[in-house]
């Protein structure tokens, strides 16, 4: 490769159609983790999650719901901590998540962000959020506004996740959900299908792809550099 000579050629890689076939067992319902961001008794983010829940087991999905309740802020309790375990387990466990903040001080909760800080970036040699597609949605107390689903989708990218184009915000979500915590009809709630709808064929499309999509020239290089300091070393 005399026109690239900075890159390895042992290590580049030319994708294919080919190299895009899905790998592994795509025999269950794709796994989706919800994550919502209010403790209150009468909360609209956990309403809206339950409400978008429906809509993707009608899909076919299979969805789990993160209740943050009792979960301890970030650093104030070690790792094995049970529903610091719990919430990692889940997202291992996903193939598609859904985050789903109220918008507080013009951005999301502190409530929402512990629980995407204490979901690491590596956990052994496993990175739990990498090549997970991501929803975002937001609840709004007055007037529409996109301050929290910008803030979820920038820290979606950081957390290496495929977030999807479509968004959801609901303005005035008082007026949006009845006594019992269904949401009313509107393009509002059309919307949220459209978003569910959206991020499950996008996590059909995703699955058994994703190693080879997270897959970098970077990190290769990374590893294939250790193993040789690793060998040198021996000698």
């Amino acid at each position: 490769m005399p026109d690239l000579p900075n890159i390895k050629a042992e290590l580049f890689d030319i994708p294919t159609t080919d190299k895009l076939a899905p790998q592994g067992d795509m025999s269950h319902a794709p796994r989706i983790l919800m994550l919502y961001g209010s403790l209150r008794e009468r909360s609209f983010s956990r309403f809206l999650t339950y409400e978008a829940a429906r809509i993707l087991e009608h899909f076919g999905a299979e969805v789990r719901i993160f209740d943050p309740m009792e979960l301890p802020m970030v650093g104030s309790v070690p790792e094995t901590h049970p529903k610091v375990v719990e919430l990692r387990e889940l997202c291992l466990w996903s193939e598609g998540q859904v985050w789903c903040s109220p918008e507080r001080h013009g951005a999301i909760t502190a409530v929402m962000k512990n629980q995407i800080d204490w979901i690491p970036l590596e956990q052994g040699a496993v990175r739990p959020s990498q090549g997970r597609t991501l929803a975002v949605m937001q609840v709004c107390g007055g007037s529409q506004s996109f301050n929290v689903v910008n803030t979820l989708r920038l820290l979606g990218r950081w957390m290496r996740m495929f977030t999807i184009p479509n968004q959801s915000s609901v303005p005035m979500a008082y007026k949006e959900f009845d006594d019992a915590g269904r949401m009313r009809p509107s393009a509002y709630y059309d919307r949220v299908v459209d978003v569910m709808e959206e991020l499950f064929k996008i996590t059909l499309l995703m699955r058994g792809r994703t190693d080879y999509l997270t897959d970098r020239y970077s990190e290769r290089n990374e590893r294939a550099v250790k193993t040789i300091n690793r060998q040198i070393e021996r000698l």
